[in-house]
């Protein structure tokens, strides 16, 4: 393979009437209340996995309380709080973060 690939920073730009050259988008309640009325159930999801996906979220939220730790804010659009470079140095790893 030839091809080189290169990460870089961008910023997340959601316009895809501009991206596509299309006049007009289906926006996600318009292209949901669509795909209901075909019986596609793509975007939905079951019960099952609702309640499987809080179990996890359940569990994340019990470790906060049991450590009396809430999350740790930091400012958009960077790596993240201070806090993460401690949590995985304390194992032995490292970000390897792009400019």
């Amino acid at each position: 393979m030839d091809h080189k690939h290169r990460l870089q920073t961008t910023k997340l730009d959601l316009s895809f009437s501009e991206t596509f050259n299309q006049e007009h988008v289906a926006d996600a309640y318009e292209r949901l209340l669509l795909e209901t009325m075909r019986g596609i159930q793509a975007l939905f999801v079951r019960r099952d996995e609702v309640e499987e996906a809080w179990k996890w979220v359940d569990s994340i939220m019990d470790a906060w309380k049991a450590d009396n730790e809430a999350p740790k804010p930091y400012q958009s659009g960077t790596w993240g709080p201070v806090a993460s470079v401690a949590m995985i140095t304390r194992d032995g790893r490292s970000w390897n973060e792009f400019e």
